[in-house]
């Protein structure tokens, strides 16, 4: 629909149009009101191809290289331009328009037409010269002037486009070449562009490349109403295959628009560039109104390398996006920029480029821009990736108001340039593969400053594992099996998000086994052993080579198991130890208060053959011994789950005879052949050893019998002290010796599996550290202390990265904390009946962790509280599967 106007035919009359125009308005339909239905804001319902016509009508020559089109009534249109026959002759002088508001009868203000660099779409037959098109509105009048100043060129015209208002094109007739699908429509009969190559013509059977930059909703060609029936050559492509640059441009109106006109501006410049221009398709690979809304411009493909026809002489390498509206005075809307930002973004960001940066193109033609820069053709030049259109032409465009702009546009963006550029340290590229037994620590790159970036994200399958602050440049997990897709994405401070191209990492679990060694010190800062000689102080990290060191071997080494002993604390703290060259998670594996000393087992996995250790308050000596260490080459021993089950009790005379151990004292356990331990073939046992009873402050030492003891202790207790600790003793003889240092103790083993060369043992699998339960906060269990004589039954099967099936045991770091009592606690396999043993004894208010190899029966560990109530926590290191 549209508005009633003032007609102005009297004054048509007046003036002589019909004699000038040699047709009555009748004959061109006037008089039965063409513009009714006519409504150019009106959207594109349907779907479907919307015809659009251009109205041609000569211009007269006046002598003295002047031409005019005298003021007149026209069939309706909304978009006009001037054309002539030789696409490289010159208009010299000025070419200038005006034309009649169809609504309101007024004539508007000349307008100047700037003529278009001939050859912008390559050398094609039928190409005419012509000015950039102007929108003017619904309007049925126009008036044209040259001065050309010199000769002027034949064939002299006005060109009026009237896009159609979302009625369908007309149906195609027989012997009409199809519009659709445009991968297969006939080629030009020279569709060859002036570039250095030729460029492909083949469209691409897969899609463009992921962006970095997320994809921005763009209305289709399909959507706009585009009459594929005027382009049966179909797209061409850059000839390299990548958008190095993208170039700004704006377009000639003359009157405000509305943005519910946006759909018919984009038609009217699309019938213009091809049936006036001679192109063979939009020139423009984008277009954006002010009012954000992206538009696909030339055909070929939204994700695809679309070859356009914008920038004279850097086409072959650029894409072209056209904001729609005159910028010379005013410049653009937020949103129009938003718009820029993000289509620039995406584009860049298919092919590594960064929208802050800069990018080098090759010259197509000789000639000069805007500034006066002078480009030869063939030489290769430095261009911001975001340009103006005056960067590389001789040109005001994008306008004298937009083109600052873009400044804001640049920094508007995502992180630029975000890549993956390490896998557990070794430099990999996007879409390469790589391969782990499961941790994994990513590394990664942006040329954006970290100011910028308020956080990143760790991705893994699309989902996000780890969050880090915008300075952090690595982070890491642990995979469950299978291949798996590694992202990064990153969160600027403007809101923007970029994610990196996927790496694709293998978590395999291969026969990983376990190689015992007698028990060895490898560190202790007393005495500057394998570290530095100092305490280590408050958010104090100490790093500590393992592979290559004492008979560990340099590679194929996933897990160490250590024997760390906290000594001398100012405060009290917690110590976590993890794989050097990853992000440390929130697991601890000891706490202490001022003054103790305090051990536990760690199974700490090996990424980068370093092993780190973080003290959060005060200073703390640590030491720490190995008793073996995992590994995916060479001969190894497997797991068994076995118990838990009491072999040693000094208290009863159970596994050895009745009495404490002595100051220097030596009890020895039989281990091999008992109960369902394997006489032969047994490398290691898996115990949880408990001090009770000491008269003095002392030390423990559990090593294989028959070997010499070394200077490694397992617990270390104060008098009265009631202490457990994790174990796993090598097995020479087939027995197990327990060295006592002072005062007397009374010392309890249970059993909780071993290692063999059994064929049909476990094999183990790192995993975190990750925290699996917390009574505190809910986490795996109900939120809740565990109160006296009270279970609370963990599924670890299925859950977070452990496999749903075949897991026999799981290596679990557990904390009691906040027991209101005296107490012990003891962890064992869901579905079976709690044995007599315990793994962590408690004073009232203290926290305290040990190590557990607990194993799985129907997928679940239960956990039983003696007295009072504590809260547990439990971080998983590590699983067996067979």
């Amino acid at each position: 629909m549209r508005l009633g106007r003032a007609r102005g035919t009297a004054l048509a009359a007046a003036l002589g149009v019909v004699a000038v125009l040699g047709f009555q308005g009748a004959a061109n339909g006037l008089g039965s009101d063409p513009l009714d239905g006519i409504d150019y804001s009106a959207p594109n319902q349907a779907g479907a191809p919307v015809e659009g016509k251009v109205h041609k009508l000569a211009l007269k020559g006046k002598g003295g290289g002047k031409a005019a089109l005298s003021q007149q009534d026209t069939k309706p249109f909304g978009l006009l331009g001037v054309s002539w026959k030789n696409p490289s002759a010159q208009v010299k002088g000025a070419i200038e328009a005006r034309t009649r508001d169809a609504e309101s009868g007024k004539w508007s203000r000349w307008i100047t037409l700037e003529p278009v660099k001939a050859g912008m779409d390559g050398r094609r037959p039928g190409a005419r010269g012509a000015t950039e098109p102007v929108w003017v509105g619904l309007s049925d009048g126009a008036e044209v002037r040259v001065d050309g100043g010199g000769a002027l060129p034949e064939g002299l015209e006005l060109n009026l486009v009237d896009p159609g208002t979302g009625k369908p094109a007309r149906k195609k007739k027989k012997g009409d070449l199809a519009a659709a699908p445009v991968a297969f429509a006939a080629p030009a009969e020279d569709p060859v562009p002036p570039t250095p190559a030729d460029p492909p013509t083949t469209p691409p059977t897969v899609p463009g490349p992921e962006s970095t930059a997320p994809k921005p909703t763009v209305v289709s060609r399909v959507q706009w109403g585009a009459d594929e029936s005027l382009n049966d050559e179909g797209p061409i492509y850059l000839p390299g295959g990548k958008v190095k640059a993208v170039f700004v441009h704006h377009t000639a109106i003359a009157t405000p628009y509305e943005c519910t006109e946006s759909e018919a501006i984009v038609r009217s410049l699309h019938v213009y560039h091809v049936q006036t221009n001679g192109w063979r398709d939009l020139g423009y690979n984008f277009l954006v109104d002010k009012c954000g809304k992206v538009f696909e411009g030339r055909q070929g493909g939204v994700d695809q390398p679309v070859y356009g026809a914008h920038t004279f002489g850097w086409n072959s390498e650029s894409t072209g996006i056209a904001v729609l509206g005159d910028y010379t005075d005013a410049g653009a809307s937020a949103q129009a920029l938003a718009a820029v930002s993000d289509v620039a973004a995406y584009k860049l960001g298919q092919y590594d480029g960064d929208l802050n940066g800069t990018t080098t193109l090759v010259a197509g033609e000789t000639q000069k821009n805007y500034s006066g820069t002078a480009f030869t053709k063939g030489e290769t030049y430095t261009f911001k990736s975001l340009s103006g259109h005056r960067d590389g032409y001789n040109t005001q465009c994008p306008g004298n108001s937009l083109y600052p702009q873009l400044a804001s546009v640049r920094t508007s963006g995502p992180a630029g340039k975000l890549k993956v550029a390490s896998v557990n340290g070794a430099a990999v590229q996007p879409g390469a593969g790589f391969e782990t037994p499961g941790p994994v620590t990513v590394g990664w790159e942006t040329s954006t400053a970290s100011a910028l970036v308020s956080k990143f994200e760790l991705l893994v399958d699309g989902k996000p594992v780890v969050t880090t602050a915008g300075t952090a440049r690595s982070a890491s997990t642990t995979l469950p099996l299978g291949s798996h897709q590694l992202q990064v994405l990153a969160t600027t401070t403007n809101g923007k998000v970029a994610t990196s191209l996927p790496v694709t990492v293998l978590a395999e679990a291969k026969a990983i086994k376990f190689v015992p060694v007698s028990p060895k010190r490898l560190m202790d800062t007393r005495e500057g052993l394998g570290v530095a000689k100092a305490p280590v102080g408050q958010g104090g990290v100490v790093t500590l080579p393992v592979a290559g060191v004492g008979g560990i071997p340099a590679t194929g080494v996933t897990a160490v198991v250590l024997n760390v002993t906290a000594t001398n604390p100012t405060a009290a703290s917690y110590v976590s130890v993890y794989p050097s060259g990853t992000t440390r998670s929130s697991a601890s594996n000891l706490n202490f208060t001022a003054g103790q000393t305090i051990p536990n087992l760690v199974v700490v996995p090996v990424v980068d053959g370093k092993v780190s250790f973080y003290n959060n308050a005060g200073s703390v000596d640590l030491i720490a011994d190995i008793t073996g260490f995992f590994t995916s080459a060479g001969e190894g021993a497997t797991h068994t789950s076995y118990g838990p089950t009491r072999l040693m009790d000094t208290r009863e005379g159970l596994g050895v005879p009745k009495a404490p151990v002595g100051q220097g004292g030596v009890v020895t356990l039989p281990v091999a052949g008992v109960g369902a331990i394997p006489a032969t073939g047994v490398k290691a046992v898996v115990l949880n050893v408990t001090a009770t009873n000491p008269t003095a402050a002392s030390f423990v030492s559990v090593y294989p019998s028959g070997t010499a003891r070394s200077s490694a202790s397992n617990l270390n207790f104060s008098k009265g002290q009631t202490i457990p600790n994790l174990v796993v003793v090598p097995v020479v003889d087939g027995k197990v010796s327990f060295y006592n240092n002072a005062g007397s103790v009374d010392l309890i083993a249970d059993i909780t599996g071993y290692f063999s060369d059994s064929a049909t043992g476990s094999t183990h699998t790192n995993i975190g550290p990750k925290r699996l339960m917390d009574t505190r906060e809910g986490l795996g269990v109900a939120k809740a202390p565990v109160g006296q004589g009270g279970v609370v039954t963990l599924p670890v099967a299925g859950v977070g990265g452990v496999p749903a099936t075949g897991v026999t045991a799981v290596v679990l770091n557990v904390t009691a904390t906040n027991p209101t009592a005296a107490s012990y606690v003891s962890v064992y396999p869901s579905g079976t009946t709690r044995s007599s043993a315990s793994n962590l004894n408690v004073t009232a208010g203290l926290t305290i962790p040990n190590l557990v190899v607990v194993p799985v029966v129907d997928g679940k560990v239960s956990f039983y509280n003696n007295a009072g109530s504590v809260d547990l926590i439990a971080d998983i290191t590590g699983y067996f599967t067979k």
